[in-house]
């Protein structure tokens, strides 16, 4: 119960002033422009909405952060994170309530893409399992994005630090399996070593679903980059109760 009026209290939250509008608005015209200019999506000819999953994960990367900056940062900042662990309400519950919020919200603004869909269906026959799995992929993956951000932003005061670090960090797990990154390490680590670092890729498990293959495997690494963050993020804010 606690969990849940948390979550609502930080639901309503974003929609009490016009932050959570102008970030939803933002968030469809860049979808737009990457999906209809960038991705080419008329000259592909092609029924399915890979130009728009293609640019998602590097819009994510920068609008993201741009939410869990504040979760904890802006608590910390004003005060109020001491009123709210004074009150009746478990860090873990505090912590995974905001978290909730956050990809609630998040998710509201995915689903505000449905235009998309229609579109690709009005033009076209595209295979709608493969699309809504990649709607799957894409909530999973502002998930993880999303715990990150939050867990950094319970480190300082300054929301501006939480997003640069939380831009940075999200950038490190998103191209860790690129040819670039991994050809700095082929010089002297293992075949083992390589791939792993290629396992930690956010692209690697979104590419994975966006193609219309839900493994396991994807579904267990977005859910233990979750829980692990939101674990550190408890402890985090536990260390600053005791510290005061």
């Amino acid at each position: 119960m606690n969990m849940l009026t948390i979550f609502r209290r930080e639901l309503s939250g974003y929609f009490a002033t016009p932050v959570a509008y102008v970030f939803i608005v933002i968030f469809l015209l860049t979808t737009a422009a990457f999906t209809f200019y960038l991705g080419n999506f008329f000259e592909r000819g092609q029924a399915d909405l890979k130009s728009f999953f293609t640019y998602l994960p590097w819009l994510y990367l920068f609008l993201i952060p741009a939410i869990g900056m504040r979760l904890w940062s802006e608590e910390r900042k004003t005060g109020t994170i001491e009123l709210l662990l004074t009150l009746p309400i478990s860090v873990p519950a505090a912590v995974i309530g905001k978290f909730l919020a956050a990809w609630a919200f998040t998710g509201i603004a995915l689903a505000l893409t449905f235009p998309l869909w229609i579109t690709v269906n009005y033009l076209g026959d595209p295979d709608n399992g493969v699309i809504l799995a990649g709607y799957v992929g894409s909530l999973l993956m502002a998930g993880g994005y999303l715990a990150i951000a939050s867990c950094l932003s319970a480190t300082t005061q300054n929301q501006v630090i939480a997003f640069v670090v939380g831009t940075v960090v999200c950038f490190a797990f998103t191209v860790s399996g690129a040819p670039l990154v991994l050809e700095f390490f082929s010089a002297w680590a293992p075949q083992a070593v390589l791939d792993q670092i290629a396992s930690f890729s956010f692209l690697v498990h979104f590419t994975s679903i966006v193609e219309g293959v839900i493994d396991i495997r994807d579904l267990v690494y977005f859910g233990t980059l979750i829980a692990v963050w939101l674990f550190a993020n408890v402890v985090i804010i536990e260390h600053k109760k005791l510290v005061g």
